[in-house]
């Protein structure tokens, strides 16, 4: 009878551990991801500077890529209280040498995922030096403002098309045509 007792004790103890283990590992998966969050910015290379309208989900840290490939990252942004627009710093690494007439543009990864600089490169003969700013910007484009926007776009055109329909309905029928006789 002894050993009927042991068989669930066991197998219970089996499972507390099992449970233990597995959410130390989570513990220890937060933490790193904690950790490692705040290592993300790199101020290697150099420092530009550009103004944006709207950076909405762009952030410290975020990537700046060069034809898809990341040559920096965000290491500052704020709001320049004259004139209402947010101004990031980003570095770019030392070995890309951007033209004058570069620009920069914020764009989202995926449609869930996150906001990075893109910088599109000019055909000026002259390049950006350390600290400058780019001129031509544009700023983040909101998903929720699109899905509005088509919203009432949708919705304009079927209130439009049902009252279209109504008035067709309510009109009179045309008159008959008068058969030619001989």
């Amino acid at each position: 009878m002894s050993s009927v007792t042991t068989a669930p004790a066991r197998r219970n103890m089996a499972e507390l551990i099992t449970g233990v283990v597995v959410l130390l590992g989570l513990v220890l998966m937060l933490v790193a991801a904690i950790v490692g969050e705040g290592r993300k910015t790199d101020s290697t290379g150099y420092p530009l500077h550009a103004s944006f309208a709207h950076i909405d989900g762009l952030g410290v840290g975020s990537d700046v890529r060069l034809a898809g490939v990341t040559v920096g990252q965000v290491t500052d942004e704020r709001v320049n209280p004259a004139t209402y627009k947010a101004e990031v710093t980003f570095t770019v690494r030392p070995d890309i040498k951007l033209p004058t007439d570069s620009a920069a543009i914020i764009t989202s990864d995926s449609l869930l995922g996150g906001k990075y600089i893109a910088l599109s490169p000019g055909g000026d003969e002259t390049n950006l030096k350390p600290g400058a700013a780019l001129n031509q910007t544009q700023g983040a484009i909101s998903l929720e403002q699109l899905l509005s926007k088509f919203i009432f776009s949708v919705t304009d055109t079927l209130t439009r098309a049902n009252k279209d329909a109504a008035g067709k309905e309510n009109a009179a029928p045309p008159a008959p045509a008068k058969a030619d006789q001989p």
